[in-house]
């Protein structure tokens, strides 16, 4: 996903954090500091446990432990998404990676059409495991008031795991929601789906989503609550991409590659100037060519390459000076819907079509949103 950086793997799966998980720890930090005596006010009474607040509220202390709530947060949506994941690589989905978000997170998987029998365990498996995590910390926040025989340090403690613990319990009620993308509205596609047809199933779940982003956003508008906004906006968009992505599966399932792909394309050798290059580009009014050479292509060169050059430095520079290498490539028997999921991975807008080391034609994000609005006629 764009905008986002690796962190690390985990059971072989691409842990990646998004830009807004930058903003989100130091916000929530302030929420949950500023309010540290209410929060814990609260917690005492849920609970029904006392709570040493000298520790606490002392110094700094209140932003630095809503630093690791913040932090304990996202792990414990980093172990509802890896409980999806895993899952998913148990019934042979491939994983491509996993996204934290600024309330979630996204596991990446390569699945053209989500199977119902496999979509409501895997839908399920998510909410349950926060619910365990949730359940695990109030355990420990328990144990940490009986036994811990320093009463400010187990202040502190019960703090920490009683949020953590409801926060988890809240992430499992928030994602049963049913309502696209959380979970809870995969597990109510899954079942209307086993009475029509996936796309009208999934429109049906994401339309639902839709209304709860709209009552999320006017309840934040009038209780001047910034959170829910965002939630209604992350609900919102969520639904509708989820909605649209099924809807060009649904459109593209028969189509392959070789159905769609323009021939006879033009090839450059990598000894072309840039400045003829652009003026290719121009003539042709193609953004992109592959590289060429000994008959064997070695690259691409797009419009985007070009930018990334000085225009002064332009005329002193060769094609192969530019190109990129280790150019993605289908052969003509792929599926449409696999193209299009490569162009949105990787952020490119066209892929050579390729038999062995011989190139047949030529597939771009254009061709397939032609033939997506002919089949939706």
């Amino acid at each position: 996903m764009n905008g986002s950086l690796k962190i690390g793997t985990l059971y072989g799966i691409p842990i990646q954090l998004h830009w807004t998980f930058l903003i989100i720890i130091p916000l929530f930090a302030w929420i949950i500091g500023s309010q540290i005596l209410v929060t814990t006010g609260y917690i005492s009474d849920i609970f029904r446990i006392s709570i040493d607040t000298s520790m606490i509220a002392a110094g700094y202390m209140p932003y630095i432990l809503g630093t690791i709530i913040a932090l304990g947060l996202f792990g414990g949506v980093l172990i509802h998404e890896l409980a999806h994941s895993v899952l998913a690589k148990s019934k042979g989905i491939k994983i491509n990676g996993i996204t934290l978000l600024i309330f979630g997170g996204i596991s990446s998987m390569e699945e053209e059409t989500p199977d119902p029998k496999v979509e409501l365990p895997m839908a399920a498996i998510g909410p349950l495991t926060s619910l365990a995590v949730g359940i695990v910390c109030i355990a420990i926040m328990y144990l940490a008031g009986s036994y811990t025989g320093n009463p400010p340090l187990a202040g502190v403690l019960v703090f920490l795991f009683g949020y953590l613990g409801l926060l988890n319990v809240f992430l499992c009620a928030f994602n049963l929601l049913p309502a696209f993308p959380m979970d809870g509205g995969r597990v109510l596609r899954a079942f209307l789906a086993r009475s029509m047809s996936l796309p009208r199933a999934t429109r049906i779940a994401a339309d639902v989503g839709k209304v709860f982003a709209v009552f999320f956003g006017i309840l934040g508008i009038f209780v001047l609550n910034p959170i829910l906004i965002l939630i209604a906006f992350f609900i919102y968009i969520g639904a509708s991409q989820e909605s649209t992505a099924m809807k060009y599966n649904f459109l593209l399932k028969d189509v392959r590659v070789s159905d769609i792909m323009a021939v006879n394309v033009r090839t450059i050798p990598p000894e072309l100037p840039v400045r003829e290059v652009i003026d290719l580009m121009y003539a042709t009014k193609h953004l992109g060519f592959p590289v060429e050479e000994k008959g064997h292509v070695t690259g691409m060169v797009t419009l985007a390459d070009v930018h990334k050059i000085p225009p002064l430095d332009r005329d002193a520079m060769q094609v192969r000076d530019i190109m990129t290498r280790g150019v993605i490539s289908l052969p003509p028997h792929a599926p449409v819907t696999d193209a299009l999921r490569i162009m949105s991975g990787n952020n490119i807008g066209r892929i050579p079509v390729m038999d062995g080391d011989q190139l047949l034609g030529i597939v771009t994000r254009t061709d397939i949103m032609k033939v997506i609005e002919l089949k939706d006629m």
